[in-house]
């Protein structure tokens, strides 16, 4: 993100706080990477890694300056210049600038000069200074079109598409007068004790739309190629929250009370998405899972670490309260690809690849909401070799639950949906440049973040109880080329023996001739936990960071029987990336047992994803924005909001993200085990949840399951209570 500009560039010269080899935080690593530009005009010609997709070009301008590129589907500009997204590059006839409101009608002009460059693009320069706000429209009129867009866009270089457009449209068009009102005032705030810091997101919003990957039909007129967007219901939920995040003012608004706070990351992506890689005749649907892992890099002073991790900060910057945050995410990726013959295509062996995200400010709601719009880093793997491929991925909302309090958190949880694109690259001169579409991915991701200890005492998990979720995937296996599972059981640890008990494991499985079965199979057995110590720029420690193990500890470094993982360190909460030949890839959270239970009136924000199979279809479903209530001490209701991505394979079609299908559920519910542990269960339907809460209730984490659905989805959701 590249919003808040100043205060961005400051949190580049925090001190050296966290869990790499260097002992750099999440946001100076992110940050130390290549950030800058290539000069090229056209961003179809170029790919970046370390960037986040829309190519800037700013360069020559002043700081009251923005360039101007207007990008038309091919039947509005047939003779333009190729682009990206299926678009072509075309000279307006007429740029006009003025003041607008929601209903989108010219209010005034602004007091603006144009100039044309040599290259044909337009600079526009705001004699008062680029707007920050919604309400200053920069408006391009090609033959009988018009299209708009912000002129607040933070990166000064602003592109009038049909993204833009639909931004102008629902965004501001979709507010309110007094929505509106609330919005002005935030962005009219001009000093330091009524300085409303959501009044920058519309800076990032009006960049971050530049960001998504997503081609428009070539067939397609304005109109059409709004309504297009409209129903990507990814991108469509991505506005709509952004835009619900931009009325929050400083009243209902904070921020992270802690200095700064480094976290140990368990980050794992479930994928579901096409190849174009695989075969030269087909385009199969592609189960993918990607789990954080460590990255080991070398020099001549030998091999240091980057640790999957987070930083969050808090600064105080000429009284200008923020909190800024970015993460730097190594992970392996596993995939199946499934052939409409039942014929199934494995990659021997994806390179170590990363999802990181760039310093930017985030907003604290209510002590315990996290709120930002989130870009992530373009990636690039195997240059010198004969297959580069870029890897994009589109910009997502971040709606992260921070606890036990925004004072000293000791986790940062989140689950989010972000779709995106590997990219045939090959290289010209010093450059890299786009070829055909290798992918189209889709991935729903669990991130849980837990707070580095300074020291982590092992020995405090003695003697206690734990409540088990499990949940995760083996993909590529002869005889059955997927496998999904999800668990609910117990851990008693005993010095550092843990005895699981898990029996219950669901499972879903597709074997080699397409034919999917369900079933129960026992993960009930010995385990061994021990300390996975970190290799930092001031020697060894350890900081939470642990192994899981059957019988005993791996050799320092080495890799672990079961998983790697982290706990907060207080040992309230635990998690694994699982990475194993029995379960495959996935994730294991732990609590201690409570006997808390919920209380009637709470509410709380479900996010997970889940997996299922049918005969002729794969599906991944996200949940997002769907809320939990307790309405008493037997009842609950689940309102069920998210996306869905659908795979038939008989015809190796796979839908974009759309909407699931919106319905509140009612559920009996019981406390019965005493420890923690709930069962929900649907009073008129099959889906079922089962797992346990934590001991200040604010966190549930359940595995679902829905044996009346023709597809019998497994999943794991992680509901967090709402203020």
């Amino acid at each position: 993100m590249r919003t808040l500009r100043l205060i961005t560039l400051l949190t580049l010269s925090l001190p050296l706080l966290t869990a790499c080899g260097g002992g750099k935080t999440a946001i100076e690593d992110v940050a130390s990477q290549p950030n800058s530009f290539p000069t090229a005009k056209n961003p179809v010609n170029d790919f970046t890694g370390s960037s986040t997709g829309d190519s800037t070009n700013k360069a020559g301008l002043a700081a009251n300056e923005v360039r101007v590129t207007v990008e038309v589907p091919l039947q509005v500009g047939p003779d333009g210049e190729l682009t990206r997204r299926n678009l072509r590059i075309v000279k307006p006839d007429r740029l006009t600038v003025y003041r607008t409101d929601n209903t989108l009608r010219k209010l005034s002009s602004v007091n603006v000069r144009q100039r044309t460059e040599d290259s044909g693009r337009r600079v526009i320069e705001f004699v008062d200074g680029q707007p920050t706000g919604p309400d200053v429209l920069i408006e391009a009129t090609v033959g009988n079109t018009v299209i708009r867009a912000f002129a607040s866009d933070s990166d000064q270089d602003v592109k009038v598409n049909p993204f833009s457009e639909y931004l102008v449209r629902y965004a501001l068009g979709g507010y309110t007068a007094g929505e509106f009102t609330r919005v002005m005032n935030c962005v009219n705030s001009n000093n330091s004790t009524d300085l409303c810091l959501t009044k920058y997101v519309w800076s990032t919003l009006a960049d971050q739309v530049q960001d998504f990957e997503i081609d428009i039909p070539a067939d397609a007129d304005i109109a059409s190629s709004v309504s297009f967007l409209n129903r990507r219901a990814d991108f469509a939920r991505y506005v709509a929250n952004m835009a619900d995040y931009a009325l929050l003012d400083n009243a209902s608004s904070g921020t992270v009370s802690a200095q700064s706070a480094d976290y140990n990351s368990v980050f794992m992506g479930f994928e579901l998405g096409q190849s174009f890689l695989v075969s030269t005749t087909r385009t199969p649907g592609q189960w993918g899972v990607i789990s954080g892992t460590e990255e080991p890099l070398e020099d001549k002073n030998g091999t240091g670490y980057v640790y999957p991790g987070l930083t969050l900060a808090s600064l105080d910057v000429f009284n200008i309260r923020a909190t800024s945050l970015a993460s730097d995410i190594p992970y392996n990726r596993t995939t199946i690809a499934q052939g409409g013959d039942n014929t199934f295509y494995t990659h021997p062996n994806w390179p170590l690849n990363s999802q990181s995200s760039p310093p930017g400010p985030a907003t604290v709601k209510g002590d315990t909401r996290l709120l930002a719009g989130r870009s992530l880093f373009q990636s690039v793997t195997g240059r010198g070799s004969s297959q580069v491929i870029g890897w994009t991925r589109n910009p997502y909302y971040l709606n992260a639950f921070v606890g036990p309090s925004a004072t000293n958190p000791d986790r940062v949880l989140d689950g989010y949906f972000s779709a995106g694109k590997a990219i045939e690259l090959s290289a010209d001169g010093g450059a890299l440049k786009r070829g055909r579409t290798l992918e189209n991915r889709y991935l729903s991701a669990l991130s849980l973040n837990l707070a580095r200890a300074d020291n982590f005492d092992l020995g405090q998990l003695n003697g206690l109880r734990f409540n088990v979720v499990t949940f995760a995937t083996l993909l590529g296996d002869p005889n059955t080329p997927v496998q999904i599972e999800s668990g609910v059981g117990q851990w008693t640890v005993s010095g550092q023996s843990v005895t699981q008990a898990l029996a219950d494991v669901l499972t879903l499985t597709r074997d080699s001739s397409g034919v999917v079965t369900g079933g129960v199979t026992d993960r009930t057995g010995a385990r061994y936990l021990s300390q996975r110590t970190a290799i930092l720029s001031d020697g060894r420690r350890n900081i939470g960071r642990l192994n899981l193990d059957i019988d005993s500890a791996p050799a320092p470094g080495g890799t672990p029987d079961i998983g790697v993982g982290a706990s907060t360190p207080d040992a309230s909460l635990l998690a694994f990336n699982l990475n194993n030949p029995g379960s495959g890839d996935g994730l294991l959270v732990a609590a201690p047992q409570t006997s808390s239970v919920p209380v009637s009136g709470e509410r709380y924000r479900v996010q997970g994803v889940l997996l299922g199979m049918d005969a002729d279809s794969n599906v991944l479903s996200h949940l997002d924005d769907a809320i939990l209530t307790i309405n008493n001490s037997t009842n609950a209701t689940l309102d069920w909001r998210g996306l869905k991505v659908v795979h038939t394979v008989s015809t190796e079609a796979v839908q974009a993200p759309t909407s699931l299908v919106e319905q509140a559920m009612t559920f009996s519910y019981s406390t019965a085990a005493g420890n923690g542990r709930l069962v929900f269960n649907e009073t008129t339907g099959t889906l079922a949840m089962s797992g346990f809460m934590t001991g200040d209730r604010t966190q549930l984490f359940l595995r679902v399951s829905d044996p009346g659905n023709s597809t019998r989805p497994l999943g794991l959701v992680l509901a967090t209570r709402i203020p």
